[in-house]
């Protein structure tokens, strides 16, 4: 592994304490023996090591080029443990990968000890993984039943999902068969976990994590890359900087004046110790002490700003950051005060700006965030009154709409998570947010509450416009110039979340909001949708967002230099480029759906909408939309494609290229042929949906056909678009249809 050749040959010479143990190192050994390769089941997430304990044994990497275990071992009491950073790695399919299998049998042997060998291994609900166990000589028995914790010191070691266990007495039970000498093989996934317990944190809800903290190891939320083809590369004992405890040994030793690290390993350290103060609870009483008087001492530094970010040049300013926001985000509301980045971004509130109490009704069968026109001032206590039927059922309160969170951006030009919420698990919810924010309530699906009107006191009133429900005249002269530093314009369709400057001189917004309102319509229509939507869509403005200029989701996310585009009524109908293109394109996103969408158009589908709604709204057709549809345009991308080879490999490469095949269809046989289609593919059983890349493009080649009469096998084959054989000879009774002029000579 060139990771490990590099952190090792940049080691910190003499530290002690950074150096792998040599009875690790030992353990490594044993459990890498013969393995060079493991499998990537899904995605895998980091494990995050901070004992002694604690050893890496498998790195995995992330987006930012960070290294950190996805496979990691310790010592607890007299037995010993073995932990996978995803919940797919007792399958079948992964332990017949690579040297997976090789490596879960080590493991099992490792975690029993030497000479245990009489003893059963027990596995707890994994039937793949007991199998293998026993194809491969292991003595393997099935764990079940109410009173199976009676039944572990039967067994020499355990196999199973930590999620799994349920309350402490279960948790207890696992610890003390490992801390009296028994063996632990465990899998799970931090950011999988999270999205399946909403409201939860790792710190303090997961099992595994609650089970594992005295061995030092836990599971993180994050996602891996690959580090080799089939998954991760493995063999080599990997570096100490992977390792959080051991990566705070350094960060102190260099802050310290004793060691200098270089850029490479000072982003490595600060990554992985940032990882685990997110990670672990504040009251672990070895790493987080430390790790609080290393970044008091660069708390004065760590305020990003919009025209100073903070970058990776002040790495333990960074780290200082980090470590001020899980405190924070652990502290009673009561105790929370405004953060000194909150007057740079989202801004701060006029102190004589007065804090109101407001009466907010929401329609709980309309899911997601509910605007209630208040603002929360940055630190400050807002308090939520809900009545008692509408407590303890999933309803949220909500402070602050910029969503994204930034922790791998290598420059943040604000927080880098700036949302704050609470669950609406009593008749009183408070919360206080140190950035401040827009207030909503959070409603899930599928709610049957009806109506439910909340009181909400502490905030100051924000700019909101509500088409059908604010009248103009008070928007005019007075709503506009409302104190808070966000506002919203709202239909029951869309929602625009924008700095109050942008409207402050906004004299109709009915006009616009008619407008958006049209918008999303036609997104609708061809999409094949209801136009009534029990989602509205979202766009929020942001400082700095978590990927490219703007990208899809819930909500839609811009930088801030499109907010006066998305207000401007003249520029969205006009303008078919820049800001206007990239509002409609991530909002297809949104509606573009994977029976269709086949390799190499996900940035292609999409541009449907965005074609769709120039022409339909805005009177755009698509030939006047890019430049590259234009006939010139056109002509020169094919003459250079066909040229090359007509090659598909090249098609998939260039969005707008392959766009041009859609747009061919679309002159031809109009939007109408789009709308039915897909209306036909809303309409298909579970069972006739296509289920792999080739069964994609067969079925959009022959649906399409269907829809409009006629066969279109040779014109995807002059593209080099591939379908089977079987797929065009179905189509054999149609008449055959190539555009003029096409392909060009």
């Amino acid at each position: 592994m060139r990771l490990c050749a590099l952190l090792f040959a940049s080691a910190l010479a003499g530290g002690a304490a950074l150096a792998q143990a040599p009875a690790a190192q030992g353990d490594v050994g044993a459990l890498l023996a013969g393995v060079r390769e493991i499998a990537a089941p899904g995605i895998p997430g980091p494990l995050c090591l901070f004992r002694p304990s604690a050893f890496a044994v498998v790195l995995g990497k992330t987006g930012n080029g960070i290294y950190e275990p996805v496979v990691a071992g310790a010592r607890l009491g007299r037995g010993r443990v073995v932990a996978f950073g995803h919940t797919g790695y007792f399958a079948p399919s992964a332990l017949n990968t690579a040297d997976t299998g090789r490596l879960m049998l080590n493991a099992v042997r490792w975690a029993r000890g030497a000479g245990d060998g009489a003893r059963p291994v027990a596995v707890r609900g994994h039937g793949g993984l007991l199998s293998f166990l026993r194809e491969h000589g292991v003595g393997a028995q099935a764990l079940g039943g109410p009173r199976w914790m009676a039944q572990l010191g039967r067994f020499s070691a355990l196999c199973l999902d930590p999620t799994s266990l349920r309350g402490e007495q279960e948790i207890a039970a696992v610890r003390r068969f490992v801390e009296n000498g028994g063996g632990l093989v465990v899998m799970g996934l931090g950011w999988g976990w999270l999205q399946l317990n909403p409201g939860k944190a790792l710190p303090s809800d997961h099992p595994g994590n609650l089970l594992l903290a005295p061995a030092g190891i836990a599971w993180a939320d994050g996602m891996f890359q690959r580090t080799s083809r089939v998954g991760f590369a493995a063999g080599q004992t990997p570096p100490p900087l992977a390792h959080a405890g051991q990566a705070l040994d350094a960060l102190e030793a260099h802050a310290a004046g004793k060691k200098q690290l270089s850029k490479t390993e000072l982003a490595q350290a600060v990554a992985v110790v940032s990882r685990a103060a997110r990670t672990l609870p504040l009251d672990e009483e070895q790493f987080q002490p430390r790790l609080a008087r290393l970044c008091a001492r660069f708390a004065e530094q760590a305020v990003p700003r919009p025209d100073a970010p903070l970058g990776q040049d002040k790495p333990l300013a960074r780290l200082a950051l980090t470590v001020e926001l899980q405190r924070l985000r652990r502290l009673p509301p009561e105790e929370i005060t405004a953060h000194p980045a909150a007057k740079f971004f989202p801004g701060p509130v006029p102190d004589d700006a007065p804090r109101v109490t407001a009466k907010v009704e929401i329609d709980t069968a309309r899911r997601g965030w509910h605007s209630t026109g208040l603002y929360a001032p940055p630190g400050e206590l807002v308090v939520l009154r809900a009545p008692e039927r509408a407590v303890g059922k999933g309803l949220w309160l909500r402070i602050g709409a910029h969503s994204d969170s930034l922790w791998q951006k290598p420059s943040w030009r604000r927080c880098p998570e700036v949302c704050w919420r609470a669950p609406i698990a009593s008749g009183q919810t408070r919360l206080a947010n140190p950035f401040g924010g827009l207030v909503y309530v959070e409603v899930p699906a599928r709610c049957k509450l009806g109506r439910v009107t909340v009181t909400i006191s502490g905030c100051v009133n924000a700019p909101h416009f509500v088409l059908g429900k604010t009248k103009l005249s008070e928007w005019r002269a007075s709503i506009r110039q409302r104190p808070a530093p966000w506002a919203e314009l709202q239909t029951s369709k869309v929602v625009l979340t924008v700095p109050s400057r942008v409207v402050r001189e906004l004299d109709d917004p009915e006009e616009l909001l008619r407008f958006w309102d049209r918008v999303m319509d036609s997104a609708a229509e061809l999409a094949a949708i209801p136009k009534e939507r029990e989602l509205a869509q979202r766009y929020v403005c942001d400082v700095q967002i978590s990927a490219g200029y703007m990208h899809s989701g819930y909500p839609i996310m811009t930088w801030l230099d499109v907010a006066p585009v998305i207000v401007d009524l003249a520029t969205l109908k006009r303008q078919a480029h820049g800001g206007v293109w990239g509002l409609f394109h991530e909002l297809g996103h949104n509606h573009q759906s994977p029976d269709w969408t086949f390799d190499g158009t996900v940035e292609v589908t999409c541009n449907l909408f965005t074609l769709y709604i120039l022409d339909n709204v805005c009177g755009i057709p698509p030939r006047e939309a890019r430049a590259c549809l234009s006939e010139n345009g056109r002509e020169k991308l094919l003459r250079r494609y066909f040229a090359r080879g007509a090659k598909f490999s090249d098609w998939k490469r260039d969005p707008f290229l392959a766009l041009i095949m859609y747009v061919q269809l679309q002159e031809a046989f109009g939007w109408e042929a789009y709308k039915n289609v897909f209306a036909e593919y809303r309409q298909l059983a579970p069972s006739e949906r296509p289920r792999s890349d080739a069964e994609k493009r067969d079925q959009w080649l022959v649906r399409f056909s269907r829809a409009v009469g006629r066969n279109l096998g040779p014109f995807f084959q002059a593209w080099g678009v591939p379908t089977s054989e079987e797929a065009r000879k179905s189509l054999a009774d149609l008449p055959v249809w190539m555009p003029e002029g096409f392909p060009p000579k």
